[in-house]
């Protein structure tokens, strides 16, 4: 790697763990396309480029992720109950997300995608108040969201927190104890999403040196450095910030999300 591509990968780690730490989020989100763009830059195969983002952006929410959520479970505020329902959909989910992709007319999924989270966005951006009765739905309701969680999830390379957050949030779970339990449920994300990509790559003939499967892995390593020092002052700031301002911060990153898959469904 020359030391232009290093320098922007440590920037965009960097952004990309306090957005983590903030919001709950992977980062995938900021870090699939603008890894895209460098990757691009740097004249990698054509044809492989966004898959190898995909992919390095989930290896890269492991190492976020648990420096996310120690600082949010420092607090007090992770629901760990919550993580243990929603983790065996997700793990599941975020296997087949990748293949589930390929299988599926991407036009059509983005479109989908985009609307749903601009959906997602407007409810949270209107500040609704939910049914006082509604609530976490039993475990095998948690079981299956946590299979769209994860699918989704690993569909796009992100940490979920687009869909959990939103989901919890409606289910009366306090704003910051949905971040901080989205921040922890990053991790089983990526893990499964991460060692999907790595089965599925391995098949993959002529991937650039320092690749294991789709994964890139000194971009892994350059962003996951930057991205762990990043991610405790994030979760620092969400716990300072009104609960309104940090609704109308996560709203504003998902109607971002829903424009850049809008964007890729016409393309």
């Amino acid at each position: 790697m020359d030391i232009s591509l290093v320098a922007g990968l440590l920037v965009l780690g960097a952004a990309v763990g306090f957005a983590a730490g903030l919001l709950g989020i992977g980062g995938g989100m900021l870090l699939v396309p603008f890894m895209t763009m460098l990757l691009t830059a740097k004249h990698f195969p054509h044809e492989q480029i966004v898959h190898m983002a995909i992919a390095t952006s989930l290896g890269t929410i492991m190492f976020t992720s648990l420096s996310s959520v120690r600082a949010h479970h420092s607090r007090g505020a992770v629901l760990w109950n919550v993580v243990k329902l929603l983790a065996p959909g997700i793990l599941i989910g975020s296997w087949i997300g990748p293949w589930i992709g390929a299988q599926m007319n991407s036009s059509a999924l983005a479109l989908s995608f985009a609307v749903f989270v601009a959906f997602s966005a407007t409810q949270m951006l209107l500040d609704k108040k939910p049914a006082g009765s509604r609530e976490l739905p039993k475990p095998p309701g948690m079981f299956a969201a946590g299979g769209v969680i994860g699918t989704l999830a690993g569909l796009v390379g992100a940490g979920g927190g687009f869909v959990s957050v939103p989901f919890m949030t409606w289910c009366n779970v306090k704003i910051h104890n949905a971040v901080a339990t989205s921040a922890a449920l990053g991790f089983p994300i990526a893990l499964a999403g991460t060692l999907s990509n790595i089965y599925f790559g391995m098949k993959v003939p002529d991937l650039p040196s320092g690749s294991l499967g789709y994964i890139y892995l000194p971009a892994l390593f350059v962003i996951s450095l930057a991205s762990v020092t990043t991610a405790p002052l994030g979760a620092k700031t969400a716990h300072n910030l009104p609960v309104k301002s940090l609704k109308k911060i996560f709203a504003l990153m998902l109607y971002l999300l829903a424009a850049y898959m809008m964007v890729k469904a016409f393309r």
